[in-house]
């Protein structure tokens, strides 16, 4: 099996997380995070579970509002603006001119004929996917005209600014009067249609049974070597956020929460310590009896503090290695299943804060929560619990590793 994977898995993957268009997607999307983090901030103010802080906060509840206005309701402009900048560098183009280009196509489209302005939602999480598919069409069309010198190209001693502009007026004026000609003249709701492609995906995701494929094949693939969440991320990630944007909607209208497994419910309640809880398996090799399993547990501990565990995952290594790899893949699958019908059921609250996702376990259980202590006590059980489950596999790994040392000397 190992073999086969090896072969015919691991190299398909490894193409496809090294894909120029997916790797655009990603690095883009990462631009839009700070301003769901930014958000996050002001929405713990404004909804802080104690006991009258509704009533004291009611008068500066509109004022708190307009930041997280500002930043979920813009989400899809910024995504769209930064997934082709970072496209246009790796295909050599004029990085600000793609994403000049992107923005304004993006923006058209969401223009209402009637009144002639924008139409909100789809500014927001909602255009997300319309977003990715603007930007990666528009900078290939740049690219298309740029390669063929199809371009207006004026004397080189223009200054820069001017000389760049008038290299995407032939590109923008194609790109605006075919989405002009599909989105207004024949009708054809672009957002819709994306929506309605990508519609079984994102119900899937909420799911138990999809999330639950979705943390396998991530810790799979870091079990092959392969960063598991860079992978899918540029797949995954818009649907988290538009989830997320959603539970934040829902906590200002104070209606319940639809979606469990907003973005944060995997990076603070399955990658606790690192993907695959590993800050458990430190804590459980931290006196081990095999002195290369206590250097490295204690060498790593302070790095998983704050989420990050390349030291452990490499070190023991948990990499290709079955003994630990069996309790790594299934950590996660028991965390994402307690915490999703713990959320489910309304015994903690679900994700509607985005925190930094090098915060630390049990501080960011509480915070992506909204404040709630029991994500916080959940979180201190979900470390016990990984401990649990890496005992006998981490006590069998060091058993044979002092064999081996005991036959060699």
């Amino acid at each position: 099996m190992l073999r086969f994977l090896n072969t015919h898995v691991v190299p398909a993957l490894t193409t496809l997380s090294e894909n120029t268009y997916l790797s655009a997607v990603r690095a883009g999307m990462v631009a839009v995070v700070p301003l769901t983090i930014v958000g996050g901030l002001f929405m713990i103010v404004a909804y802080l579970p104690v006991a009258g802080w509704d009533a004291r906060i009611a008068p500066y509840l509109p004022l708190l509002q307009v930041p997280v206005t500002a930043t979920f309701g813009l989400l899809a402009i910024v995504a769209c603006f930064s997934i082709a900048y970072e496209l246009g560098k790796q295909l050599k183009q004029e990085a600000i001119v793609s994403a000049v280009l992107a923005t304004v196509v993006f923006l058209m489209l969401q223009i209402d004929v009637n009144s002639q302005t924008f139409v909100m939602d789809g500014l927001g999480s909602k255009g997300l996917f319309t977003a990715i598919l603007i930007a990666l069409v528009s900078v290939r069309v740049q690219q298309f005209f740029t390669d063929r010198n199809l371009v207006i190209k004026l004397p080189a001693s223009v200054p820069a600014v001017v000389y760049d502009s008038f290299l995407s007026l032939t590109p923008l004026f194609c790109l605006v009067l075919v989405f002009w000609l599909i989105r207004f003249v024949a009708g054809i709701d672009i957002d819709y249609l994306v929506q309605t492609v990508f519609k079984p995906l994102v119900f899937a995701l909420n799911t138990l049974t999809g999330i639950l494929a979705y943390a396998l094949l991530v810790t799979l693939l870091w079990s092959f070597g392969i960063n598991g969440d860079n992978a899918v991320d540029a797949i995954v990630a818009p649907i988290f956020l538009q989830y997320l944007a959603a539970n934040v909607e829902a906590v200002a209208a104070g209606q319940p929460l639809p979606y469990v497994t907003a973005y944060g419910f995997f990076t603070n309640f399955v990658n606790v310590g690192g993907t695959g809880a590993t800050i458990a398996l430190a804590l459980v090799l931290w006196n081990s009896k095999e002195p290369g399993f206590r250097k490295i547990s204690r060498l790593s501990l302070p790095t998983q503090i704050f989420q990050i565990n390349e030291p452990i995952f490499f070190g023991l290594p948990i990499v290709l290695n079955p003994i630990f790899m069996i309790p790594y893949v299934l950590n996660a699958l028991i965390l994402t299943t307690c915490s999703y019908l713990l959320m489910y059921w309304n015994v903690i609250h679900k994700p509607f804060v985005n925190i930094p996702w090098t915060t630390p376990p049990i501080i960011g259980h509480y915070l992506v929560s909204g404040g709630d202590w029991r994500a916080a006590v959940w979180g201190a059980l979900s470390i016990v619990i990984a401990m649990m489950v890496y005992f006998p596999f981490a006590k069998a790994a060091e058993r044979q590793r002092m064999k081996v040392e005991s036959n060699a000397s």
